[in-house]
């Protein structure tokens, strides 16, 4: 019966918390971490200067996926330029 009851208040906390996330995102209060605009523009520097994602990543210790963020950025601007 206690674990029942355990379980049901587990649930109801999770299910208000969720609530209020979704409250917190849509009224913009949530935007999550600030990307570090300098890092990145020295990344996107040694992407558009052609070294390779290897070389970067070992330089800069940031992540493949970050790369991969910031090219498609590049890609996406020069596709809005012309």
């Amino acid at each position: 019966m206690l674990s029942a009851i355990a379980r049901k208040d587990y649930d109801d906390r999770r299910r208000r918390q969720a609530q209020g996330i979704a409250k917190a995102k849509t009224e913009g209060k949530m935007t999550g971490r600030p990307e570090d605009a300098w890092r990145n523009d020295a990344l996107v520097a040694m992407l558009r200067k052609g070294q390779s994602w290897s070389s970067i990543v070992a330089a800069t210790k940031c992540s493949r996926s970050t790369l991969a963020r910031l090219a498609q950025r590049i890609k996406t601007n020069e596709m809005t330029a012309q």
